[in-house]
């Protein structure tokens, strides 16, 4: 800790590196940290929300979210841990009282470099339902819900919803254009999808359609799984800081998802359709509208996503800088 009770310069640049590990929106890295004589803020970067996809910042409301997770486990394995408050667009981490990390703390952070989207097809192999009974209890315990689909019936109505707006995405050009952009080749670059991340070329027969980032044809031409893990997560609440709040819930699970040995698919394409979300607060029987579809199971192993530079996403308060403290 600096004079002041906040982190150093050091302490905040190794936590954001990890704070970067978070998941995002064709892995736009929509964040900026800045640390300050209070703490540290994470931002939404409004320069790179995407404007087809996410046009009044949703997702990168709750990429921003997750990211303030893993920078939180980062801090809290250092013995000095923060307490995170959620508004609109960002997330305020002040110091907390020393301590050491918790068990749990210390299993969650080290997923941290290891937990990736799987953009693979998932292998014929069922998760236990005690492992998933877990994860829901993880999500209400951070205030949020996780509703599996618990019969084919339910399952059906998910699979087709996230289709319809897979393909209703797809028939706009401007969408095709964007996810074109952000699909790389190259998998040097540090932003995108490149192509060991991308996983196969989605086929038709699969029943919860993947975005298309440009990887090979797929050979297999059904879904081979029985009894898919597949759930639709979302927090009590709608409002942007909920959505940030939902972020910092969805990391949690991913991570103990990982940790549980799980790999994990994320469909957003129903919630990027407003009708189709609607359709999908519906089939859940939701009060509020949900954040992600979400599957957990077994999957061929697929590459990790790069990440721009540190030192791009990350700033200081000049009154550190200035010497008045820090």
């Amino acid at each position: 800790m600096t004079a002041t009770g906040t982190w150093d310069q050091d302490t905040f640049a190794a936590a954001v590196g990890e704070a970067v590990l978070a998941p995002s929106i064709h892995n736009s890295q929509p964040w900026r940290f800045r640390r300050t004589v209070h703490g540290i803020e994470v931002r939404v970067d409004r320069d790179r929300v995407l404007p087809v996809c996410d046009p009044d910042g949703r997702a990168a409301r709750v990429s921003c979210g997750a990211a303030a997770t893993n920078l939180a486990l980062a801090l809290a394995v250092t013995g000095r841990p923060a307490a995170c408050a959620a508004g609109p667009g960002v997330v305020r981490l002040a110091p907390d009282e020393a301590r050491a990390a918790t068990p749990l703390e210390r299993r969650l952070h080290r997923q941290i470099p290891l937990r990736h989207t799987n953009r693979a097809p998932f292998v014929q192999a069922r998760v236990d339902p005690g492992v998933l009974a877990r994860l829901a209890e993880a999500v209400a315990a951070g205030g949020g819900w996780l509703d599996f689909a618990g019969d084919e019936a339910t399952l059906a109505v998910l699979a087709s919803l996230t289709r319809q707006a897979d393909a209703r995405l797809a028939a706009d050009p401007r969408y095709v254009a964007e996810l074109r952009a952000w699909s790389r080749s190259a998998d040097l670059a540090v932003e995108g999808v490149g192509r060991s991340a991308a996983g196969a070329a989605p086929h038709p027969e699969e029943l919860m359609p993947r975005r298309d980032f440009g990887g090979p044809d797929l050979a297999v031409t059904h879904d081979p799984t029985r009894s898919p893990a597949v759930a639709v997560f979302g927090v009590h609440g709608d409002h942007a800081a909920d959505e940030v709040r939902a972020g910092l819930v969805l990391q949690h699970l991913l991570l103990l998802a990982a940790d549980l040995g799980l790999s994990t698919a994320m469909y957003s394409q129903p919630i990027e359709v407003p009708a189709v979300r609607e359709q999908l607060r519906r089939a859940v029987h939701r009060l509020f509208d949900p954040q992600l579809v979400l599957r957990f199971g077994y999957a061929p192993a697929t590459g990790a996503t790069n990440r721009r530079p540190v030192a791009d996403v990350m700033e200081v308060d000049p009154a550190l800088t200035a010497g008045r403290a820090g």
